[in-house]
């Protein structure tokens, strides 16, 4: 069996999880600006619950994003430094993949479209769909205003919304059928990072230290004070 360490820290909420002997143990922490020291001690603490070390360990799993970009680089340089140290595998998996596996785990969902808020007045979301007993990317993740939030028509049953940008941008998803029942509570956690990651173990899906990288789907991370105006004053 598998022994796979996870860490997200992609949004407002850090965790970090230990899959081993299939089961899943987890620590949170609230508070973006306290998650570079927050991650550490809690790996520490699964690490001590479960009565192994570090080098004891598969692989390493972490949320590449998107999401903050101060959070997915804590989360990418916390598992460089890990990996390095203990020479293990790295294994990065995107947040909105973690969000459509929490909305499987939550009512058995086959068809997600995972939201995250961006902030600036945009969303980062992608589509997906459960079939041959994995996830197939029907839409790659993307950056866009919510307006243009466009998910493909699904095979069977019913599109699964999810994700905080549902609740940060009501007005753009109220008419849209698949934000009625949307859960816009389903984040990103390290629970679902370490079962995404041990699938991509499984298949050969490791990469070195020095080849994990976050995912940023944005350039700019702020706006200057003339784009600022020109957003208000179109």
């Amino acid at each position: 069996m598998q022994t796979i360490l996870a860490i997200e820290t992609s949004t407002e909420v850090a965790s970090a999880a230990l899959l081993r002997d299939g089961r899943v143990i987890t620590r949170e922490s609230a508070g973006v600006q306290t998650h570079s020291l927050a991650i550490l001690p809690m790996v520490q603490d699964l690490l001590a619950e479960a009565g192994i070390s570090l080098a004891q360990c598969d692989a390493l799993a972490f949320g590449v994003g998107p999401g903050s970009f101060t959070g997915v680089r804590t989360a990418c340089g916390i598992v460089q430094g890990l990996a390095f140290g203990a020479d293990l595998p790295v294994l990065p998996v995107v947040t909105l993949a973690a969000m459509a596996q929490a909305c499987r785990d939550l009512n058995g969902a086959g068809e997600v479209l995972a939201v995250l808020d961006a902030r600036m007045g945009e969303v980062y979301w992608a589509q997906y769909r459960f079939a041959g007993n994995a996830w197939q990317v029907m839409v790659e993740p993307v950056l866009s205003a919510p307006s243009q939030v466009t998910p493909l028509p699904v095979q069977s049953g019913v599109l699964q919304a999810c994700g905080n940008g549902l609740a940060a941008y009501p007005e753009a998803f109220a008419a849209a059928p698949c934000a009625a029942e949307g859960l816009p509570a389903v984040m990103p956690n390290a629970r679902q990072v370490a079962q995404l990651g041990s699938i991509a173990l499984a298949q050969g899906g490791g990469l070195s230290a020095v080849e994990a990288q976050p995912l940023y789907l944005r350039n700019k991370v702020a706006l200057t004070t003339a784009e600022r105006a020109a957003k208000v004053n179109p």
